[in-house]
């Protein structure tokens, strides 16, 4: 396999996911936040091009209000930002709604980008999703992402569900999904990371239900 030419897009890592309503659940928002650290600073050393990502909504919103103290980044990730990052705000679950960031990423020749951030069932899921159209390879840092309890009529389930079944889904077709650690040792290696595929996923969930 090639050499991943690749960027880190860290998604709204922000005040809200930490106290609120949309506090992450699974796994543990702040071990979570120091992986999404620990990920920045591979990035860095390597050379590597990092976005910050803010999902931001009109003054008065009831989350991400633009300049209230929910909307802005977790500490860990303000003061590790540098003038050379790509700052970007979205209002929808892609990060690739921003055509100023998918340029960017064009620009820097980046083939492959790394997410980190919140949440695993919104955000991190639509930009994975999103990517493929792109011709981008993703790869997701499985315990720098997060996901909360979710309920309503089409039933309920735990954070830890949603989260490690969508791991499981991303990495049969979306996306490589790796731990921080691995991710950072393959960052200095330069080398890839490996994904699934649909077929080989459902072959061994036949496989294993059987």
């Amino acid at each position: 396999m090639t050499q991943p030419r690749r960027a880190l897009v860290v998604i709204d890592v922000q005040q809200d996911y930490f106290d609120g309503p949309l506090a992450v659940q699974h796994p543990d928002r702040d071990v979570a936040a120091a992986n999404v650290a620990a990920a920045i600073d591979a990035a860095e050393a390597a050379g590597l091009p990092i976005v910050a990502v803010q999902h931001q909504l009109p003054a008065g919103a009831p989350i991400f209000a633009e300049g209230s103290d929910g909307w802005r980044l977790h500490p860990g990730v303000a003061e590790r930002e540098r003038p050379e990052w790509l700052r970007s705000t979205k209002t929808v679950a892609s990060v690739f709604a921003d055509e100023a960031l998918v340029a960017w990423l064009r620009e820097r020749e980046v083939d492959t980008v790394a997410l980190v951030g919140f949440m695993t069932n919104n955000c991190v899921l639509g930009s994975a999703a999103a990517a493929e159209p792109l011709g981008l390879a993703v790869e997701v840092l499985s315990d720098a992402t997060g996901a909360i309890h979710l309920s309503n009529e089409a039933g309920t389930v735990s954070a830890r569900q949603v989260h490690e079944t969508l791991m499981v889904l991303l990495h049969s077709n979306f996306a490589a999904v790796s731990t921080t650690s691995a991710w950072s040792e393959a960052v200095a290696a330069s080398s890839p990371i490996a994904g699934s595929d649909l077929v080989t996923s459902a072959m061994q969930g036949a496989a294993a239900a059987a």
